[in-house]
C-alpha cells in the first residue's frame, strides 16, 4: 500500500513538473495566408510553399505540433492584435506590432514595382507614375512595403488611386482585367504568380527601391506563446539557416537565382 501511494505520488510530481516546465511545447495555431512562393496550391490540390515548409521543419526540430489554418492578411493581424491567435509567418516587425507579438526572422527581400506593358515610359518611375493622376495601383490591405513605397501609397491614397484587396491573388487579378496599372510584390509573390497567370510577357518588373531591406519573421503572439517556446523556435531557425536548410526551401519554391538573395538579413 505504501509502495503504491509512493508510486502515485512521483507520478503527480513528475506530471506537476512537465506542466510546469517552461520549455514543455503546446499545440501551437499557426495561421498562413496565400501568397506568391510562401504559401500556394500545388498541382495536387494540396498546400505548399515556403513558410509552410519551414513551420514543418520547425516542427521536426523544436517537438511542437503546428496547427494550420488559411486566413486573409487582415484578419491574421486583427486576431493576433486581439489575442486570438497564436503564430503566423512573413511578417515584418513594427512598434506597434512588437507590443503584441515577437518577430523571428527568417528571410528579407524588398518590394519591386510590376507595371503594365501599357504605362509609358514616363511613367516607370515612382515620380512619374504619381504625376500621371490616370494611373492606378492595388495592393494587399495592412501590408507595410517599406519607408519609401509606404510614403509613395499614402500620397496616391489622398487621390485616391490605391485599391486595397485582401490578399495577393486578388491584387494580382485587378492588375490582370486592367482595373489598375501596377502593384507591388516581393519575389516570393510574384516569381510563380505571373508565370501561372500568364502575366510574364505583359509585365515590367522595376526595382523603385533598392536601398529597402525587409526583413520577414515568423510572428509569435506575446500573449499566448511563452518565451521559453518562442526561443526555442528562434534557436531552429538559426540551426535551419546554418545547416543550409532554409537555402534549400528558398530554392525549391522560387529558383537558386533569387533564393540566396533572401538569407541577407
Amino acid at each position: 500500500m505504501f509502495m503504491r501511494m509512493l508510486a502515485c505520488g512521483l507520478l503527480l510530481c513528475l506530471g506537476g513538473a512537465a506542466l510546469a516546465d517552461p520549455g514543455a511545447c503546446r499545440d501551437i495555431n499557426v495561421a498562413f495566408h496565400q501568397v506568391g512562393a510562401l504559401y500556394y496550391r500545388a498541382p495536387d490540390g494540396g498546400w505548399t510553399g515556403i513558410d509552410k515548409d519551414v513551420v514543418d521543419e520547425l516542427g521536426k526540430r523544436t517537438g511542437c505540433r503546428f496547427l494550420p489554418s488559411l486566413e486573409s492578411r487582415v484578419r491574421i493581424w486583427t486576431m493576433l492584435a486581439g489575442g486570438k491567435l497564436d503564430m503566423s509567418m512573413s511578417g515584418i516587425a513594427t512598434p506597434a506590432r512588437e507590443k503584441f507579438a515577437r518577430f523571428i526572422p527568417y528571410f528579407a527581400t524588398r518590394n519591386y514595382a510590376l507595371l503594365d506593358q501599357s504605362v509609358p515610359a514616363s511613367a516607370s518611375t515612382a515620380e512619374g507614375f504619381l504625376a500621371a493622376r490616370e494611373y492606378k495601383v492595388a495592393v494587399v490591405k495592412s501590408y507595410k512595403h517599406g519607408a519609401a513605397y509606404d510614403l509613395w501609397l499614402d500620397k496616391l491614397r489622398a487621390q485616391g488611386r490605391v485599391y486595397e484587396a485582401a490578399d495577393f491573388p486578388a491584387v494580382v487579378r485587378l492588375l490582370k482585367i486592367g482595373r489598375v496599372h501596377a502593384i507591388l510584390a516581393l519575389p516570393v509573390s510574384w516569381v510563380p504568380i505571373l508565370k501561372r497567370e500568364g502575366l510574364s510577357e505583359s509585365v515590367r518588373v522595376l526595382d523603385w527601391a533598392p536601398r529597402e531591406h525587409l526583413v520577414h519573421g515568423l510572428i509569435v503572439s506575446r500573449e499566448r506563446i511563452p518565451v521559453a517556446t518562442a526561443e526555442r523556435m528562434a534557436k531552429a531557425i538559426e540551426s535551419m539557416r546554418n545547416d543550409g536548410t532554409l537555402l534549400t526551401i528558398f530554392k525549391r519554391h522560387i529558383g537558386d537565382e533569387l533564393a540566396s538573395g533572401l538569407l541577407n538579413y
